[in-house]
Formats: structure tokens, C-alpha cells, sequence
């Protein structure tokens, strides 16, 4: 079937038809509820291609990710789907894996579909794509290093107000000494994670010894890395905040391998709020950056360029606030006093009952 049947069956032309299903607002609503309806009976699936030669638009969006196996990303390709099929818009997605040469691939795929606009969720390599694409004028969105640039939004994470609701928290259970095992220091993201923890703890009054501050690279395996290195010091930490969920997640597992109870000896913190972190034994305590709210926002964001007849000169910022979220992954210091009182009135107990 196709448009001229279409056009046949609903009485209308078919000019009338492609503005229907290319939602110009120009259709009445009787006549594109006419249309439609005929659309659904025969089963009529426009030709995109030809759609958008007419239109000049392609209906689709492109997201660039950086892994698609890190649990962060999948939550962020269907939260932005989610929205998308809302709107009537496709999406394409690639992911970088970190390679340069993935990252020009990934320009050349958006280039070549003609998406109307991309949504960069990479957190590195970033600058890599602005000149390309936003020479042919494509509106773009990124994650905290957005330039301030016509047709460019930028979605600045909130970091500091979540890591200082989990330092607060750590303090509150006695905690003096903790550790913070960072993402890798070349990407701006884990930079800033470790410049808000660096300040929280000094808001905290807490000292922050070099020995403590270990860079990771955001993955399990890192982590386990990282405990390893805090596990042999002479005097260890009672509590361990990671740049993101997986490294939490390997600092818990090597944790068990060192017989280190999680949360008794050694409290642990996250950040992302991955759908896997509260079902890790125990439960992981995590800062939360809605991975849906991301999507969320860089979608409207790139609809918001798309429909505007002329962008702002700075570009645009939208804001994303982090929140902690309390799980059982962490508990009183083991060195705390109360802690020690416990335990010695345990052991009384225990020698009485004997």
C-alpha cells in the first residue's frame, strides 16, 4: 500500500496525507484523524528517506554512548526510546567504546542519516564531535562540557550535592577515615567527582590523607584493584565512596576476598544508582544521577532546538540534581566509641553466660 491508496481511501490529496504524517500543524484535526485511521487500517508504513527529502527533517536523533555494557547506558538508550516513540521520533545509537576511531564513525553515522540533532552521553572525547557536526548546524546536547554555543545544550550534573549528602551521612556514622577511589582523572566527569568529595570532606572538617585518594577506571575489575591497594595499607579506611556503581561493586566483591565485612569493617558508597546496585548483597548505599531524568532531558532538550526558529547565542543549560539513597552498605565506624562499647559489652556478656 501506498500513499495514493492511502489519499484514495481518506478523500483527501496527497500533499494532504504527507503533511498528516509528517505533523504539520497546517492539517486540521478531522482531516488527520481521517487520514490516520486509514493509515492504521491498511498498515501503510511511510518511506522515511522520501520523508525526508520532503520535509527536510528525518524524525530521528542520534545518541552516542560511550559502553553499552555498563549498566549506566542501557537505562539511558531506553529512557530516551521511551520518549522518542512519545514523539514520533526514531533514534540512532552508537557506542564509542572509548576509540577514536569509533567516535569518527559514530560523527559519520549521525552525518550520514541526517539525524536532527545528537545527544552526547560519552563523558570523554567530546570535543572530538563539535566540530563536525555542528558545522552542518546539528543541535547538540552533552553532559557537563558543553560549549556555550548556538544550537548547543548542556545538562550540568550536580555532583557536589549528592556527595555531600553521602559524606554527611558517613560522618554521621563516625566515619574519619575515608577513602574515595576515583574514575580516571583524563575525563573532566571523574575530575569534578573527585574535586566535590575533596570539598565535602573539608566542609566535614575531615582530613583527607594522599593514601586514600585512588584512581580508577569505572569498572569492577578496578575497583577490586583499588581494594586491594586500601586493604594492604597499615591503617586501613572504614568507609570507601567510588566515582560510580561498579567500582563500588568491586571494591565489595575483593572486600569478600579479603574476609573484610561489608558493612561492619568497611562501609561503601557508589554513584549512579545503577538498577543492579539494589540487588548486590548487601544492598549498595549510591548517589543517585537518574540515568531516565538524563534521557529525559536530553531529548526535550534537542526537540526544544529543533523547534526553535532561532537559537539562543549561549546555547542552552539544564540542570540534573543528585541525591543519596540509603541502602545497607553502610554502618557505624568499626573504630567508632559507640561501636567499641558495644562489642566490649558483648564480650561481658558473653564471659557471664559462660
Amino acid at each position: 500500500m501506498g500513499i495514493h491508496e492511502v489519499a484514495k481511501r481518506a478523500r483527501v490529496s496527497i500533499a494532504t496525507v504527507s503533511r498528516t504524517i509528517n505533523g504539520v500543524p497546517t492539517v486540521t484535526p478531522q482531516l488527520s484523524r481521517r487520514v490516520w485511521k486509514v493509515v492504521e487500517e491498511l498498515g501503510y508504513y511511510p518511506n522515511t528517506q522520501a520523508r525526508t527529502l520532503v520535509s527536510g527533517r528525518s524524525r530521528t536523533f542520534g545518541l552516542i554512548v560511550s559502553e553499552i555494557t555498563n549498566p549506566f547506558f542501557p537505562e539511558i538508550v531506553q529512557g530516551f526510546e521511551d520518549v522518542a516513540v512519545q514523539n514520533n521520533y526514531e533514534i540512532l545509537v552508537t557506542s564509542t567504546v572509548h576509540d577514536p576511531k569509533r567516535m569518527a564513525l559514530s560523527v559519520r553515522r549521525m552525518v550520514e542519516r541526517c539525524v536532527d540533532g545528537a545527544a552526547i552521553v560519552t563523558f570523554g572525547m567530546e570535543e572530538a564531535l563539535l566540530a563536525d557536526l555542528q558545522s552542518r548546524n546539528v543541535p547538540l546536547v552533552f553532559i557537563d562540557v558543553g560549549p556555550a554555543l548556538p544550537r548547543v545544550s548542556n545538562i550540568r550534573i550536580d555532583y557536589m550535592h549528592g556527595i555531600r549528602e553521602a559524606i554527611q551521612h558517613l560522618a554521621g556514622l563516625r566515619h574519619r577515615r575515608i577513602a574515595f577511589v576515583s574514575g580516571p582523572l583524563v575525563l573532566k566527569s571523574a575530575v569534578t567527582r573527585q574535586k566535590a568529595f575533596l570539598q565535602a570532606m573539608d566542609e566535614a572538617g575531615l582530613a583527607v590523607e594522599p593514601a586514600l585518594l585512588v584512581e580508577g577506571n569505572h569498572t569492577m575489575e578496578g575497583g577490586m584493584a583499588a581494594m586491594r591497594g586500601l586493604a594492604a595499607l597499615p591503617h586501613r579506611p572504614t568507609a570507601v565512596f567510588c566515582s560510580n556503581d561498579l567500582t563500588a561493586i568491586g571494591v565489595m566483591r575483593q572486600s569478600y576476598d579479603e574476609g573484610i565485612h561489608v558493612p561492619r569493617d568497611l562501609s561503601v558508597v557508589g554513584f549512579d544508582d545503577v538498577r543492579l546496585a539494589q540487588f548486590v548483597i548487601p544492598p549498595l548505599t549510591t548517589v543517585k544521577m537518574s540515568q531516565t531524568e538524563i534521557a529525559r532531558m536530553a531529548f526535550n532538550a534537542l526537540l526544544a532546538e529543533v523547534q526553535r526558529a532561532t537559537p539562543s547565542p549561549q546555547g542552552t543549560e539544564y540542570v540534573l540534581r543528585t541525591s543519596l539513597v540509603l541502602r545497607d552498605s553502610t554502618a557505624l565506624a568499626a573504630e567508632a566509641p559507640g561501636r567499641r562499647k558495644a562489642r566490649g559489652a558483648a564480650k561481658v556478656k558473653l564471659r557471664n553466660s559462660n
